[in-house]
């Protein structure tokens, strides 16, 4: 029988709003989320939702927006695809959508699974979990994204040579993040010769303030790196980021 995990359960956990909007917030969601929303049903190809072809990103949980409004702005015509369902990030990634005039994102407020399933097989070239809620009780593992159904439905969706990116700063999801990665050794290669890779950032993924706010705390947060090969073969080294915290 298939362990229980996001797929299967079908239902998100944790606050979906937090305080009040302010009446600017408010605004942006009532008018321009609606401009930028992710369609309701249907397949999502780059050309349904920009309008060509081009290379397409998805970020899973984009917190209050920074990553996804960084790399948007970094790569114009690339495609942006942010999912979250808290109503206080979104809005505040809506101000930073309209601030920095990012026309090439795209948001959907609500369960990232349902917008994964909804886009064709290998049409990712990039697929971001940056400091995902740990779930860290045992008995709520089944909650994390990193889980075996998320991940084979990312690969899926992943093209040959395309990227997913993880980052942690809770010692219970880093081991429990390399447990199951390393069970998916043949779709991930673990891009990484050296301790330096987990611990700082690739030129063009910027901290964010949940990792900043994990180094006040004296937390250390971790980065990972992983290609979507389709092959058996795997870059892991004898390292062990557990052991460097």
């Amino acid at each position: 029988m298939t362990a229980p995990d996001p797929t299967t359960i079908n239902r998100l956990y944790g606050r979906s709003s937090g305080h009040k909007l302010r009446a600017s917030q408010a605004a942006l969601v009532e008018n321009l989320l609606p401009q930028i929303a992710v369609p309701d049903d249907g397949e999502l190809t780059a050309t349904r939702l920009f309008g060509d072809g081009r290379p397409l990103h998805l970020e899973i949980g984009f917190g209050a927006g920074e990553h996804l409004a960084y790399r948007a702005d970094l790569l114009p015509d690339h495609g942006f695809i942010g999912c979250e369902p808290f109503l206080n990030g979104v809005a505040t990634a809506l101000g930073r959508v309209r601030d920095q005039h990012l026309a090439n994102v795209r948001i959907h407020m609500g369960d990232a699974i349902e917008v994964l399933r909804r886009l064709p097989d290998a049409s990712l070239s990039f697929a971001y979990l940056l400091h995902p809620d740990p779930w860290p009780k045992a008995r709520h593992a089944k909650r994390r994204m990193v889980n075996d159904g998320p991940l084979d439905l990312i690969a899926s969706k992943l093209r040959e040579g395309g990227e997913l990116r993880i980052a942690t700063d809770h010692p219970v999801y880093l081991d429990w993040m390399l447990m199951v990665m390393a069970r998916h050794a043949e779709d991930f290669e673990w891009l990484v010769t050296g301790p330096a890779d987990w611990q700082g950032y690739p030129g063009g993924w910027p901290e964010t303030r949940y990792a900043a706010k994990a180094r006040r705390e004296g937390r250390a947060p971790h980065q990972f790196r992983y290609r979507r090969t389709g092959s058996s073969l795997s870059n892991r080294p004898p390292l062990s980021p557990s052991s460097s915290r």
